[in-house]
């Protein structure tokens, strides 16, 4: 019979484990990535190896950094198409390829569905649904034309699939932000993989404004 584990000798030398997600030589964005959840997934690229543009309206305090690495910031409003640009064009300019976008930026101050205006109500679909769908489109154009293709990732809410009373208008457009991600999965597949995340409660800063402890 076999020797007890704790006897058997080992059969070479303990190889330590490999990060499952390497994304050394990977660039990526994150939209909104100097805060929040968009930190926290710049941060865990940067770990993994990857160079991370990240943007928003305004530049964080301080800039997510691991490994050596910190990520590069540009101020942008991504509800803006020659904004997005200047993103785009910063990441490959620097970097020479984009592997990775994640449509993170979003979000919904909250509002009474019987009263809320329609500028109001364009104001969340612009940012929510049109930004990341204009992003995807800028993104996809340069991944469909290197090697490896390209990944895009948005990042939806369980708001899409649920009742979401006070912000009524987010809610529906991350439904609209899932029924886009499957549409072009299909069209820019195979060069392009795109997927989204239905988050649900993270422990984030304005979680905590928003529910407390």
């Amino acid at each position: 019979g076999l020797a007890p584990r704790a006897h058997r000798k080992p059969h070479g030398p303990v190889v330590p484990m490999r990060d499952p997600i390497d994304m050394t030589g990977k660039v990526a964005i994150v939209t909104g990535g100097g805060r929040g959840v968009g930190r926290g997934i710049t941060t865990r690229l940067l770990e993994a190896g990857a160079e991370v543009v990240i943007c928003g309206r305004n530049e964080p305090e301080s800039l997510p950094s691991a490994d050596g690495r910190t990520a590069v910031f540009i101020t942008a409003d991504v509800r803006e198409p020659e904004q997005i640009d200047r993103v785009i064009e910063l990441a490959t300019g620097r970097f020479g390829r984009l592997d990775l976008l994640v449509n993170n930026a979003g979000g919904a101050p909250p509002a009474d569905a019987a009263t809320a205006s329609p500028r109001f109500s364009e104001a969340i679909l612009r940012l929510n649904l049109i930004a990341p769908l204009v992003f995807a489109q800028k993104a996809n154009a340069w991944m469909q034309t290197q090697e490896g293709g390209g990944c895009i990732l948005n990042i939806s809410s369980v708001s899409a699939v649920r009742p979401s009373p006070g912000t009524a208008a987010y809610g529906a457009a991350k439904a609209g932000l899932l029924s886009l991600t499957t549409s072009l999965a299909v069209e820019w597949a195979p060069k392009v993989r795109v997927n989204a995340i239905v988050a649900g409660l993270i422990r984030t800063e304005q979680a905590s404004l928003h529910y407390g402890n």
